[in-house]
């Protein structure tokens, strides 16, 4: 066996056969490392990560379609079960912001098992009988709240797991790729499970998937110590979690990243919003609907597929810049009403868009410090999630005044528009391009932040 160890001096070598004597066949090469998604997927930690996630996310989606059949089902009332959808996005920027500093304070291991648990025991108080609508509806906002702060804390802790490289990126992207198509599974899984089972038995296939979810990072991944000593430096919660946001917002590259993941989301979410007008708009069958909700998402799995196997890190970085102000152009085809093939290949691009966040991950967390990470992961989530339901409820508003397809198409422009001056800022603050000040400035920042 080869050693990287050279012989020692007094170890007599055998010298070398002779020309005529037979050669013997060299050992054959060790197979090769696996790389790209393999590689991800070879680190024991990281599998079980993906598969938490992968079973919370599907209870979630089904107990969410569940839970809205149920409040129907008690009150007879289409905007109390149209809230429950909504209580799953309005809440996230509060527990974002004002609990976003448990992501660092404690380990990251204990803060991932008890959401999981508070989950569980949120959705296992919804199974009883005499909870009363407001009950589920405050249970819903509270698992909804608990949301970002779990999420960023999982986003830093595969820092820890993968690296800060091309691992973590690739990782970030699989976690990408299960929540789009959770999306296109869950529903249609909580559709069947809702013609065998009652809303409340449906919904305790949550709180099992919850469970599965906490005893798999309990006993799948390494305890490693908290990022900050906040908790043991007698700091409240509260000011820690506000104090981090102002650190993470006061960057202005950290700022101009956070944002270029914001803005492109709040307006390409304007056609899932109104494809329900939309489609009757075109006089569309409901299966074109399907379609019509659907494009966007396969776009966006099959483009980021391709961009985290074929492109090397690199080129992930080079194309983030131009492929986030092209990512919203397909929504102008809507200018001409287009029918249902058109809208379909439209959205399919739109959704393939969003696969410039490969690159901009590994921008994130290369600018923002080791010991914030977990608030700015939490902060990240809390307003991509909180934007998104805006730009939903922008959509729907201006479609009481103008009709859906020029309302899409607005979209476009406007978000085009925006999202070009944050390109423009994005280069502004790249690595070399800000001046001495500024960069002081950020480095006084980070400094403080500890």
């Amino acid at each position: 066996m080869p050693t990287d160890h050279p012989a020692p001096a007094d170890t007599p070598r055998t010298p070398p056969a002779p020309a005529s004597r037979a050669r013997v066949p060299a050992d054959p090469p060790a197979a090769a490392a696996p790389r790209g998604y393999r590689a991800v997927f070879a680190v024991a930690e990281f599998r079980a990560v993906f598969a938490a996630h992968l079973l919370s996310l599907l209870g979630v989606v089904v107990s969410e379609l569940a839970l809205t059949v149920l409040v129907y089902d008690l009150t007879g009332s289409p905007l109390l079960s149209a809230l429950t959808f909504a209580l799953g996005l309005l809440p996230y920027l509060i527990g974002g912001t004002l609990f976003a500093g448990v992501a660092d304070r404690y380990p990251a291991r204990r803060v991932l098992v008890v959401c999981d648990l508070v989950c569980a025991a949120c959705v296992a108080v919804m199974l009883v009988p005499a909870t009363p609508v407001a009950g589920l509806l405050a249970l819903r906002c509270l698992v909804a709240a608990v949301a970002p702060v779990f999420t960023g804390t999982r986003m830093a802790a595969l820092t820890d797991i993968l690296g800060e490289g091309d691992l973590y990126v690739l990782g970030r992207s699989l976690l990408r790729i299960v929540s789009q198509s959770a999306m296109l599974i869950g529903f249609g899984a909580g559709g069947m499970l809702l013609t065998v089972l009652s809303p409340r038995g449906a919904i305790t296939v949550t709180v099992v998937t919850f469970l599965c979810s906490a005893a798999l990072l309990r006993f799948g991944t390494r305890d490693r110590p908290a990022r900050s000593g906040g908790g043991q430096a007698g700091g409240t919660l509260l000011r820690e979690s506000l104090s981090g946001a102002r650190l993470i917002l006061g960057d202005r590259r950290v700022r101009a990243l956070m944002l270029l993941f914001w803005v492109p989301a709040m307006f390409v979410v304007a056609p899932e919003a109104l494809a329900a007008p939309y489609a009757d708009a075109i006089v569309a069958s409901p299966a074109a609907l399907g379609l019509l909700l659907c494009a966007m998402a396969v776009g966006h799995i099959g483009a980021e597929l391709f961009v985290g196997s074929a492109l090397s890190p690199r080129n992930r970085s080079r194309i983030v810049l131009p492929v986030a102000a092209a990512g919203l152009l397909p929504l102008l085809v809507y200018v001409v009403r287009p029918g249902l093939p058109l809208a379909v290949a439209a959205l399919a691009l739109a959704g393939a868009g969003a696969a410039y966040v490969i690159g901009l991950d590994q921008w994130f967390v290369d600018a923002v410090p080791q010991e914030l990470r977990g608030r700015a992961m939490t902060l990240l989530t809390a307003g991509l999630m909180t934007l998104q339901g805006l730009g939903m409820a922008l959509a729907g508003l201006a479609a009481e005044f103008f009709p859906v397809h020029q309302v899409v198409a607005g979209s476009g422009i406007i978000g085009t528009v925006c999202t070009l001056l944050l390109v423009a800022e994005v280069r502004r603050t790249a690595p070399g391009r800000m001046s001495d000040t500024e960069e002081r400035d950020g480095a006084d920042r980070h400094v403080t932040s500890g």
